[in-house]
């Protein structure tokens, strides 16, 4: 079965809601440019308080190696999602951890390095200029569809909603589906019926 990531969590109401529709994993964006940004320690506080079946994942982007071992640790992440320009080697730091690494798909010359990453997983989002996921934009999955990525855990994002979400995982079959912008009412505010649409999608 596919599973669900709804990421860009920012309060308490928002993570106790949706945890009772069992999503497998929670997002938790790190990184204070993005709408979606939440601190630490807010974040620590939801996380007390949320099921332990959910697995919860912190999202970075260019942030220092320090910085993220710390807030993983204090927070106990399960999931390290790294969306920025992080490189191969900088991936591999994190040996206690799953690592998502993020691809910002514009051509097929994104995914160029891709293979020289030893990660846990792949999540491939659209491509926009200076904005580092929450496009609430497809991107063309045809570029895609034909990667042989065995032994790797395959992450579908970019503006996926419960009318699409059949057809994208019939045509990619990714391993997991992500969704953020296109479940809210607004930037950091999830929108519960649209989560809960989605998430029904997916599993039926």
């Amino acid at each position: 079965m596919v599973k669900v990531k709804i990421c860009g969590i920012t309060n308490l109401y928002d993570a106790l809601r949706i945890s009772e529709l069992r999503p497998d994993a929670l997002g938790f964006v790190f990184y204070k440019k993005s709408p979606r940004y939440i601190t630490p320690n807010k974040a620590k506080e939801i996380i007390r308080k949320i099921p332990s079946s959910v697995q919860k994942v912190g999202v970075f982007v260019n942030e220092k190696e320090d910085n993220i071992i710390h807030i993983a640790k204090d927070l106990k992440l399960d999931i390290l999602q790294l969306h920025g320009n992080e490189s191969p080697q900088f991936c591999k730091r994190f040996k206690n951890y799953k690592v998502i690494k993020v691809f910002r798909v514009e051509d097929e010359k994104s995914l160029k390095d891709l293979r020289l990453y030893t990660v846990w997983g792949f999540l491939f989002d659209s491509y926009q200029k200076n904005l580092f996921g929450g496009t609430g934009e497809e991107f063309n999955w045809e570029i895609i569809k034909s990667l042989k990525l065995k032994k790797r855990n395959i992450f579908l994002s970019g503006g996926l909603n419960a009318k699409n979400i059949k057809s994208a995982i019939g045509f990619i079959k990714p391993n997991w589906v992500d969704v953020s912008s296109s479940v809210e009412i607004k930037p950091g505010k999830k929108d519960y019926k649209k989560v809960k649409d989605f998430i029904e999608a997916v599993r039926i």
